[in-house]
């Protein structure tokens, strides 16, 4: 019940000085309708940038682009809001001698915005400035500049790729060439055929030369046998035949053993040369695989070349605004008006509790005399 009392008392003292409060409401309009009018007038113009996923790219992946990537989008604004941009853009505009001498950050903090619009592809460049057409001309300027930055940024990076993808086809085709000629000099200085043809006419002489230690190995055998029987004259004779039967078989043995020597030789050269060659081989057929995949690499690079990155590209130049976006004179008056509306209000407030209080302490220095009086 106190409360409500408290309540109707605020009430009855304000109402009781309501041409306090219209006063109060009525100069604040005024002000803001006056510093309204005295205030140049600024003009926003928009420029929009429509940002494209690379066009090498999955169709598909643009029905569902993450957040993540829309995040990403945001790198954009960097570029379109950079300190050397602008100061191009201020320079080109003479935004010192329209705007005064002041420092390129708070001059850009004033005049240019750059945003992506939420969950969009959008990238919206703004220009603030008391002459529209130079805002319009301005934000359309940023808008070509941030197009073609990114565009010079795609083809600086394709221009890196293809160089790399060159370079590798241009090693890879030397060491096709240096190993070719590595092959070419292992067929003249290392035939293969020469010493096959050898081993076989070798095996054929060795062959030869055992049927040879054969038949002497029988007639040695065989003048035995007659020695045996024979008497005289006719067994001397026949101990001399066994003798050079026996030497010839000797000469064989030697020849057979040389042949022998011999045909390892060539088989241990032929087995090194026959290694040598599939060493090279295989390097040689492992650097025409790498061509292969350099050549391969480069016409893809080449024909990938400009579709890596993303894509921008201006679809909204702006127009020259016709109504100045400050300042806004329905705001400020809604805005000076609640101003002098709360003002007034919290003023009496505190102008009625501290009379209330100053009263309460009143009377209780009456009372406490009254008291002393009493007793």
């Amino acid at each position: 019940m106190l409360e409500t009392n408290d309540g109707f008392r605020y009430i009855s003292y304000i109402g009781a000085r309501w041409r306090l409060i219209a006063m109060s409401c009525a100069v604040a309009v005024c002000l803001a309708v006056g510093v309204s009018l005295i205030m140049t007038r600024q003009y926003t113009a928009t420029a929009r940038i429509v940002i494209e996923p690379p066009a090498g790219s999955d169709p598909r992946g643009a029905i569902g682009v993450s957040p993540i990537y829309l995040e990403s989008l945001r790198t954009y604004e960097h570029f379109a809001a950079s300190d050397s941009l602008f100061q191009k853009a201020a320079d080109h505009f003479g935004l010192r001698r329209m705007l005064g001498q002041r420092p390129i950050e708070s001059l850009k903090k004033q005049v240019l915005r750059v945003d992506t619009v939420r969950n969009t592809r959008i990238l919206e460049i703004s220009a603030t400035l008391p002459d529209a057409a130079v805002a319009q001309a301005l934000a359309h300027f940023v808008a070509d500049a941030t197009v073609a930055l990114n565009t010079s940024m795609v083809s600086e990076g394709d221009r890196d790729l293809l160089k790399g993808a060159e370079q590798m086809d241009v090693d890879a085709r030397s060491q096709v060439e240096e190993i070719d000629k590595t092959w070419t000099r292992l067929l003249s200085e290392e035939p293969l055929e020469d010493l096959q043809n050898a081993l076989e006419s070798s095996a054929h002489l060795r062959e030869d030369l055992q049927q040879q230690a054969v038949a002497s190995e029988l007639e040695i055998a065989d003048a035995g046998e007659r020695a045996q029987r024979a008497s005289g004259g006719d067994a001397a004779e026949i101990g001399r035949q066994r003798a050079n039967a026996q030497a010839r078989l000797e000469e064989l043995h030697k020849r057979i053993d040389a042949a022998d020597k011999q045909a390892a030789l060539r088989e241990k050269l032929l087995a090194s040369r026959m290694a040598h060659r599939d060493n090279v081989a295989a390097e040689r057929k492992e650097a025409q695989d790498a061509l292969t995949a350099a050549e391969a690499r480069l016409r893809a690079v080449r024909a990938e070349a400009g579709f890596r990155g993303e894509r921008l590209s201006v679809v909204d130049p702006g127009v020259v605004p016709e109504r100045p976006s400050s300042p806004n004179l329905p705001l400020n008056i809604g805005a000076a008006l609640l101003l002098g509306l709360v003002l007034p209000l919290l003023y009496l407030i505190l102008e009625m509790n501290f009379r209330e209080q100053r009263v309460g302490e009143r009377r209780g220095r009456l009372r406490a005399m009254e008291r002393a009086f009493d007793e």
